[in-house]
C-alpha cells in the first residue's frame, strides 16, 4: 500500500531508515543554522517520513493482533496486548 502523499523513495525506506531520516532532520531544524527554503523543504520532508512511519506502525500493529475464536464459532480480530 503506497501512501499517497509520500514521495517514491520514502515509500520504500524501513521503518528504521525513515525513522533515522526523520531524527538527522529535526536536529538540523533544531540548530536554526538552516537557510529558511531549505528548512520548509525539510520540514515537508519529515512530515512525510513521519506519515511513512505512522504507517509502518500500524501495519507492525495489525500484525500482532491476535485471531480469536468466538463462542459461536465466528473469527475476529483482537487488538494485541503490548503493555
Amino acid at each position: 500500500m503506497v501512501d499517497p502523499g509520500v514521495s517514491p523513495d520514502i515509500a520504500a525506506m524501513s521503518f528504521e531508515d525513515a525513522l533515522a531520516e526523520l531524527e538527522q532532520i529535526v536536529r538540523r531544524l533544531e540548530g536554526g543554522q538552516v537557510k529558511l527554503d531549505e528548512a520548509i523543504m525539510s520540514y515537508e520532508r519529515g512530515a512525510q517520513l513521519k506519515q511513512h512511519c505512522e504507517r509502518k506502525l500500524n501495519e507492525a500493529q495489525q500484525r500482532v493482533d491476535r485471531i480469536v475464536i468466538g463462542p459461536d464459532g465466528a473469527i475476529g480480530m483482537e487488538p494485541a496486548k503490548l503493555d
